[in-house]
């Protein structure tokens, strides 16, 4: 389930995160694939948050370290709440 739930996390995430690049539509849902896989690099989410702390700052996004973890895991428990309901 951990895993599951991190797993739709990050695509949230990703999803969340292509919206406040400008990214839309199909584009969003392969971005948010990139976040997912971004996860795999290393174990814990510092992989994750270098990843898009490093497209925040490159598209000129004024993000905080302790926003985007914030966020994370928020989104954490509506990916939980999601595979729940699911189930």
């Amino acid at each position: 389930l951990e895993f599951k739930a991190t797993a739709r996390r990050n695509k949230l995430l990703g999803l969340w995160a292509a919206n406040l690049l400008g990214i839309h539509g199909a584009e969003a849902e392969a971005y948010a694939k990139t976040v997912v896989k971004a996860d795999f690099e290393k174990p814990g989410d510092q992989d994750v948050v270098d990843k898009l702390m490093a497209d925040f700052k490159e598209k000129g996004v004024d993000m905080s370290d302790h926003r985007l973890r914030k966020h994370m895991s928020e989104l954490m428990h509506a990916a939980i709440e999601q595979i729940k309901a699911e189930a």
